[in-house]
């Protein structure tokens, strides 16, 4: 047990904010060692209790919204090391790269599974690794974690065994090849042509964030440092997830005030916000032309469980009292809308350039990006709201993702 713990140790130590990234490589080691000549049954308690630990111990900052939801994820998740414990107890010792295979493909169902969750995968401990990581351009992260555990298997057997062997000579050619390609891809020239843009981060603490009397002070911060931002003449300035204070269309003063701030400053502004269409709400992005004009909008998909809808809460309403979030449910959108930024001003040196807005954890499913580039867009922007998570390490591990 002692030994599981440490492998949760590791793991923790190895993303936001220890990022002490090279512990990844010999992280599950000790759990290894520890599962040796032990039952089935033994081996998965082992990874199931080394993975709940880890993920409490990194994913503990979402007591901020969710006690309830905190725990029931964490031993959701860590079903999944369990598994993996039992198939490695099950299987004995096959070849070096089966055991990877496993771990990616359980990776790949957490990511999808009822919804999914692909936070804190091994592969995005490395989102500051930039050559090792290249290889995700054609593998996604889950090839990224393929060749971490592949180390690690190597690992443990150069412990077992006090001796390299030729598999072990190979995961070195693999760990060569992988450095190779991704110096070879840094050192790549790829022009493009180029937007200008402006972020505006307001700091708003989440405790004030939706009080009514605090709501014109807030307006009028993004709108001062929004004005501020426009004296560089970007072609683009972006605010973040629900930074306009209310539901915008509905709260008319102060969606006048935004879209008479756009016409002034003669700059497209993104503004994430809340709206509502008939009796559903919407956790939206919206497109404010530099004439004033709101010209489109996209609704968030992927929806937070427990955050913006509490799952089966349908089925059994009891559930809603559980969850401890400030928001109601949301309604997910269906349209993968693309923006096509105004040509007026636009220095590209090309007629039109559309890009899509990920809300949130979006930017946690490749297959969302995927789609939006598929229908058109040039680049992608992420706006999202963490301070729903107080000083914790959830906006570095979020950035962690977003690299990918």
């Amino acid at each position: 047990m002692l030994l599981s713990i440490l492998t949760s140790i590791f793991l923790i130590l190895s993303f936001p904010n220890f990022n002490l990234n090279y512990l990844v490589f010999i992280g599950f080691v000790p759990l290894f060692l520890a599962i040796e000549k032990n039952s089935r049954k033994k081996a998965f308690w082992f990874f199931y209790v080394s993975g709940f630990l880890f993920y409490l111990g990194t994913l503990y900052w979402l007591y901020h919204v969710t006690g309830f939801g905190l725990i029931v994820l964490c031993l959701y998740l860590a079903l999944y090391f369990g598994v993996f414990g039992f198939l490695i107890a099950f299987l004995g010792r096959p070849g070096i790269f089966l055991y990877p295979a496993i771990w990616v493909l359980l990776e790949y169902i957490q990511s999808r599974l009822f919804t999914g969750f692909g936070w804190t995968l091994l592969g995005y401990s490395q989102y500051k690794n930039l050559p090792f990581i290249q290889i995700a351009d054609f593998t996604g992260v889950c090839g990224v974690s393929f060749v971490i555990m592949l180390v690690n298997v190597a690992i443990w057997r150069l412990v077992k065994h006090k001796k390299l062997s030729r598999s072990l000579s190979f995961v070195a050619l693999v760990l060569i090849a992988v450095y190779a390609y991704g110096f070879f891809r840094l050192n790549s020239e790829e022009k493009s042509p180029t937007v200008k843009v402006s972020i505006i981060q307001g700091n708003i603490p989440q405790e004030i964030k939706w009080q009514p009397e605090a709501r014109e002070a807030i307006l009028n911060r993004y709108i001062t440092l929004t004005k501020i931002a426009a004296i560089d003449d970007p072609d683009l300035i972006i605010w973040p997830e629900t930074s306009f204070p209310g539901f915008f269309g509905n709260d008319r003063k102060m969606t006048s005030e935004v879209l008479e701030l756009a016409g002034e400053i003669d700059t497209s502004l993104l503004l994430g916000a809340n709206t509502v269409k008939g009796a559903k709400y919407f956790n939206s992005a919206l497109l404010i032309s530099g004439k004033g004009e709101k010209i489109d909008k996209y609704d968030k998909i992927h929806l937070v469980p427990f955050g913006e809808y509490v799952p089966f809460s349908d089925k059994f309403p009891v559930l809603h009292d559980l969850v401890l979030g400030e928001l109601g449910e949301f309604t997910e959108g269906r349209d993968f809308k693309i923006f096509e930024l105004p040509v007026d001003k636009l220095k590209a040196g090309k007629s039109q350039v559309n890009f899509a807005a990920l809300i949130c954890f979006e930017d946690i499913f490749p297959e969302l990006a995927r789609k939006f580039v598929k229908n058109g867009a040039d680049f992608l922007i992420v706006i999202t709201n963490d301070a729903w998570y107080g000083r914790s390490g959830a906006p570095y591990q979020h950035a962690a993702c977003s690299v990918f």
